[in-house]
């Protein structure tokens, strides 16, 4: 803790005292690189990234090349105040600062952290965020709901592929790893003649898995098979309109035995799990650049995905302890499908607006979900399978806007606002309707001061909302054989109410005029009202989940960046993060008061250490670090995964347009966990509570060749 109480404070002096200097080149050299302006896309106006007036990191094509990343988990420890569960094969839900859901069972989740690829929304499909071709991943820590909405409450990732261009370009990669790793991927794309330029994208994932089933004597219960293609096309239609269309597809067929009853990496199910995941998804975007100082941008998308999520309910096998065991496979089967609509008026250049240089943004946005849920499981009611469905239907509408007003050369505020009304309606086969609706306000206030040509401080007020919805599992489960006691407890939580964020922020970022040193640091403090917490009651196997509003929940803490290019064949980068969580007013089934505890999924520190260094033109390597603290699992219990820390290398050669990487991840084959329970499950201990663990990956190592044309 000392060596991460030490790095954020050199940073913060760093940046602070950065802010003067970094008006002229700490060296003066002639063969100074030209300083690379990084951009945010995410951003109504594209502005820089010491521009923007919040916590953002951006994971540019080289960082993924350097940790071998071929899935967006893969990069999220490298990320300071960035966790993920691993509650399928791939880490579907994201937590920021803290604030973040974990899995989804029975009942509809509204995610507290947003994922939007290429413009369209993927919250909640984490698996469908391959990284091939993606040129820069972009992460917005705090919330984003004044910009986009009820999927941002704690913060957003956002994905940008490759885009199209009139020159004929491509790539192509070959890649192979330890457990029967193998990747491949091609992306080309150019000037199609009046279609305009365009750009196509596949790329094939396939891997055995890190379990080894002994029961079944397989290695590949955990296999992974992933299919992705992209399409973008922009299309000139005259001189003042422009289309621009995106076209995806995924194909996920990955297996699910995460959890063995020893706490290994060896299982025993008899009935191993999948996590499936096959989507199309269409976004048309219209364009009209016939204003003098503004453009019209008028957006429709649709995403039809169809999930599949099933695991061994007891972990084992009949036999294995004669007259304790029980045997069970649940499985869930989802079809979703998402359509908007948006239409965004946006100001292109600064503007007098009262007197006032401004710039501008006026939107109305039109959201509408719908989600079939089929499960297939085993009733203990009944002590029969059986099969329960629900219809969840979600319809959002959004008028939002942001002025930003240049008081001076160098002061400036920007000031966002949003309100949004939703209206859901849910049945279920056991009868079950509710139709919970409200209206929620978002939006931001920062004020930017430029000390420099690239230095910058800024301070943020914003709030962020996340919806509210029903418990169906806990009110289709109320009168259950075995919950008798429980019927008025279930039926209390029938409902749960929207949730409310309040953060302040604020940061310093700064750049070099020789681009060879940059830092940013960012302080904040939120605040959440009518906090959403998953609860669990367990009656022997029988479990009922349900989300609960706690009373409020606080938390405060540290983030920060800093590369220092010290020579030319020598970098080292850095990020680290502090957080300090709490909830108040939560109380469990069993009558555990949570309050004055910390959030799950929230460690104290966070920290990415690395070096670059060139040996002559061609020669690259990469080594850094990954160190995390211990964490709470759960809101509903107290138990922790431990902390960790990791080691990744990568050593790179090119020549001309081929790339050559032997790399590694986790050498030295750290177990830690990603997500654990607390419950009883092993007949042979005749079903004594204890903690059940999810291992993050072990010591990977290939090879990846790749060739740009």
């Amino acid at each position: 803790m000392k060596i991460i109480n030490s790095y954020l404070a050199a940073s913060i002096a760093a940046a602070l005292s950065s802010l003067p200097a970094f008006a002229f080149a700490a060296e003066d050299t002639q063969d100074t690189k030209d300083i690379e302006i990084i951009e945010v896309s995410g951003d109504f106006h594209r502005r820089t990234l010491n521009e923007t007036t919040s916590s953002v990191s951006i994971i540019d094509k080289d960082a993924m090349q350097q940790r071998h990343s071929q899935h967006l988990q893969d990069t999220l420890n490298s990320l300071a105040n960035v966790n993920f569960s691993g509650g399928t094969s791939t880490a579907r839900f994201i937590q920021i600062r803290g604030i973040g859901e974990r899995s989804q069972f029975v009942d509809p989740v509204t995610p507290s952290v947003g994922l939007i690829i290429d413009g369209i929304d993927y919250s909640g499909l984490g698996s469908a965020a391959s990284l091939f071709d993606i040129d820069h991943v972009e992460v917005f820590r705090g919330p984003q709901s004044g910009r986009f909405g009820v999927n941002a409450m704690a913060g957003l990732l956002l994905l940008d592929s490759t885009a199209p261009s009139s020159d004929f370009n491509g790539q192509f990669q070959l890649s192979a790893g330890n457990y029967s790793e193998a990747m491949g991927g091609l992306a080309m794309g150019g000037n199609l003649g009046l279609l305009g330029n365009a750009r196509f994208s596949v790329s094939q994932f396939q891997q055995d898995g890190y379990i080894e089933n002994t029961y079944l004597e397989r290695d590949d219960t955990e296999q992974r098979d992933e299919l992705a293609a992209r399409f973008k096309l922009d299309t000139e239609l005259s001189k003042d309109w422009l289309l621009q269309t995106v076209l995806h597809y995924n194909d996920v067929d990955n297996g699910y035995d995460a959890f063995s009853l020893d706490n290994t990496r060896e299982t025993l199910s008899d009935e191993p799990g999948f996590d499936r995941l096959e989507s199309q998804a269409l976004r048309l975007q219209l364009s009209y650049l016939g204003f003098d100082n503004s453009r019209l941008e008028m957006s429709v998308n649709y995403l039809d995905a169809d999930t599949a999520y099933a695991y061994d309910e007891d972990w084992t096998y009949e036999g294995i302890a004669p007259g304790w065991e029980y045997s069970a496979f649940d499985a869930y089967f989802r079809d979703r499908d998402d359509k908007t609509a948006e239409v965004r008026w946006v100001s292109d250049e600064p503007e007098s607006l009262f007197g006032i240089d401004s710039e501008w943004v006026l939107g109305l946005y039109y959201y509408d979900k719908s989600v079939q849920l089929t499960r297939d499981y085993f009733n203990w009611d009944l002590g029969q399978p059986s099969i329960f469905n629900s219809d969840y239907d979600s319809n959002h509408v959004a008028i939002y806007g942001e002025l930003t007003q240049h008081w001076s050369d160098r002061v400036s505020t920007i000031t966002g606002l949003r309100v949004e009304r939703y209206d859901n309606d849910y049945l279920d086969s056991r009868g079950i309707t509710a139709e919970p609706e409200d209206t929620m306000v978002g939006g931001n206030f920062s004020v930017r001061y430029q000390a420099s040509d690239d230095s910058y401080l800024y301070a943020t007020l914003a709030r962020g909302y996340k919806a509210g919805g029903v418990n169906g599992e806990a009110l289709g489960k109320a009168e259950d054989q075995g919950l008798e006691e429980l019927e008025n407890y279930l039926l209390d939580r029938s409902t749960f109410a929207p949730e409310t964020l309040w953060s302040t922020e604020f940061g310093v970022k700064g750049s070099s005029a020789d681009g060879r040193l940059t830092s940013r640091v960012s302080a904040f403090y939120h605040w959440r009202d009518d906090v959403q917490l998953k609860g669990w009651v367990n009656r022997d196997q029988s479990f009922v989940g349900y989300i609960e509003n706690a009373a409020e929940g606080t938390g405060y803490g540290l983030e920060a960046e800093i590369r220092n290019q010290f020579t030319d064949w020598l970098a080292v980068f850095a990020s680290a993060s502090w957080l300090k969580t709490e909830i108040e007013g939560f109380v469990t089934e069993d009558g555990t008061d949570m309050t004055g505890r910390e959030q799950a999924q929230a460690p104290n520190y966070q920290v990415n250490i690395g070096f670059e260094g060139w040996l002559g033109e061609n020669f690259q390597w990469v080594i850094q670090a990954d160190a995390k603290d211990e964490f709470y699992f759960s809101d509903s219990h107290n138990q922790k995964a431990d902390s960790m820390a990791v080691l990744h290398l990568a050593l790179n050669y090119h020549y001309q347009d081929w790339h050559f990487s032997l790399w590694g991840r986790n050498l030295t084959d750290e177990d830690y966990e990603t997500r654990g329970f607390y419950f009883g499950n092993d007949p042979r201990k005749e079903y004594v509570p204890e903690t059940y663990v999810q291992y993050g990956e072990p010591r990977r190592f290939g090879i990846t060749v790749s060739k740009s044309f």
